[in-house]
C-alpha cells in the first residue's frame, strides 16, 4: 500500500483493536466473517470498489454509500468498522480491497488472541459465531517423504491456562506446519495451487485435511490462503498469514533449516540470540532437511545467515573450479 492507504488502514485497525479489547473470541470471529464477505463483494464489483475509493467524493459520502448497501445485513460494529475504512483516503481501488481483506484477517487473528479469555466489558456484535474449538496441530513429520518440521517460539514455553495471546501462537504454528506438509507433497501442492480448479473445491479439500486437526481460525485462514490472500499464490499466502500472526504477538519470524532436530536447549539459545539481535522476541519455524548436511541456516525477513555444511561445500567447489 502507498502512504495514504497505509494511514487509512492504520486508523481502521486501531478501531478494530478497540473492539477486540471488549469482545469475545466468537464475536470477533463473526465480525471477521462479515468483513471478509464484504471483501468478497468488492472482489466481484469493480465499480463499487472505484466508488468507495473515489478521491473526488467526501469520506462521509463514501461511508454513506456503503451503509446504504449493508444496513441491516451485517452487525452494527461491522458496519461501523467498514465505514471507518472506506471514509479514509485510498491510493487505488485495489488497495481498498486489499485493506478490507487484511482487516478481516486481523479480526480473525484477534479472535485467536482472545480465545480462552473473558472480554474486559460487554462484547460487540450480537451476531456471535460459535466458540472456537481447541484442536490439534497437523504433524509435518513423514508427510510426502519429506523430513519433519517443527515450529517453536524463541522463548521458554508458558504454563498452561490463559495466556496474553490466547491461541494465537498455536494458530501461527498450525499454519506453518500445514505449509510444510503441502510443500512436502507435490500432488497436494498442485491441487491446492491449481487456479483452474474452483476455489470452493480447493476450500473443501483444505477443510477435509484440517478438520478436527486444527483450530477453526487456522482452518479459516487456510481457506483464505487458497483463495489467494492479497493476490498471492497459496504457499505465499500461508507464509504471509504466519508472519501477520507473529506480528500481532510483536515477534519476528525466523525460518531455521537444520540437518537434524535441535534440542530444546539449542532452540532456547538460538531464539534468545536472535531476540537480542533484533530487539524483539523471535518465533522459530524449524525445518529439518538432511540435505544441508549440518550447521544451521536462518532467514529473518531479508536477512540470511547460512552456516550449513552444504553451503560451505558449494563455496569450496566454486573456489576449486575457479583455479582450473
Amino acid at each position: 500500500m502507498q502512504a495514504a492507504s497505509r494511514e487509512s488502514y492504520a486508523a481502521a485497525q486501531e478501531r478494530l483493536d478497540g473492539y477486540a479489547d471488549q469482545a469475545s473470541s466468537a464475536e470477533l470471529a463473526a465480525l471477521a466473517d462479515e468483513v471478509l464477505a464484504v471483501a468478497g463483494l468488492l472482489t466481484g464489483q469493480p465499480r463499487l470498489r472505484r466508488a468507495l475509493s473515489d478521491p473526488a467524493r467526501e469520506g462521509a459520502d463514501r461511508a454513506g454509500l456503503l451503509g446504504g448497501l449493508l444496513e441491516g445485513k451485517v452487525a452494527a460494529q461491522t458496519l461501523d468498522l467498514l465505514r471507518a475504512l472506506v471514509s479514509g483516503r485510498w491510493s487505488a481501488p485495489s488497495e481498498l480491497l486489499e485493506a478490507t481483506e487484511r482487516l478481516g484477517v486481523d479480526a480473525l487473528l484477534a479472535s485467536a488472541a482472545r480465545a480462552g479469555q473473558a472480554p474486559k466489558a460487554s462484547g460487540v456484535g450480537g451476531q456471535a459465531g460459535s466458540a472456537a474449538r481447541a484442536g490439534q496441530a497437523p504433524k509435518a513429520s513423514g508427510e510426502g517423504g519429506q523430513a519433519g518440521s517443527a515450529a517453536r517460539a524463541g522463548q521458554a514455553p508458558q504454563a498452561s491456562g490463559s495466556t496474553p495471546h490466547g491461541e494465537l501462537g498455536e494458530v501461527e504454528d498450525e499454519l506453518f506446519r500445514f505449509g510444510q506438509i503441502v510443500i512436502g507433497d507435490p500432488r497436494l501442492a498442485a491441487a491446492l495451487g491449481d487456479a483452474s480448479a474452483g476455489v470452493s473445491r480447493r476450500v473443501e479439500l483444505v477443510r477435509s485435511l484440517l478438520a478436527e486437526r486444527a483450530r477453526p481460525v487456522t482452518v479459516r485462514l487456510a481457506e483464505i490462503a487458497v483463495a489467494g490472500f492479497g493476490g498471492r499464490g497459496f504457499t505465499s499466502s500461508l507464509t504471509r498469514l504466519v508472519e501477520l500472526a507473529a506480528e500481532r504477538r510483536d515477534r519476528h519470524i525466523a525460518y531455521v533449516t537444520v540437518a537434524e532436530p535441535l534440542t530444546e536447549a539449542d532452540e532456547h539459545r538460538l531464539g534468545a540470540r536472535l531476540a537480542e539481535m533484533y530487539g524483539r522476541e523471535v518465533s522459530l519455524k524449524i525445518t529439518v532437511d538432511p540435505g544441508v548436511l549440518g550447521g544451521v541456516r536462518v532467514r529473518v525477513g531479508n536477512d540470511l545467515y547460512d552456516g550449513t555444511i552444504a553451503r560451505r561445500l558449494a563455496e569450496n567447489r566454486n573456489a576449486l573450479a575457479g583455479t582450473r
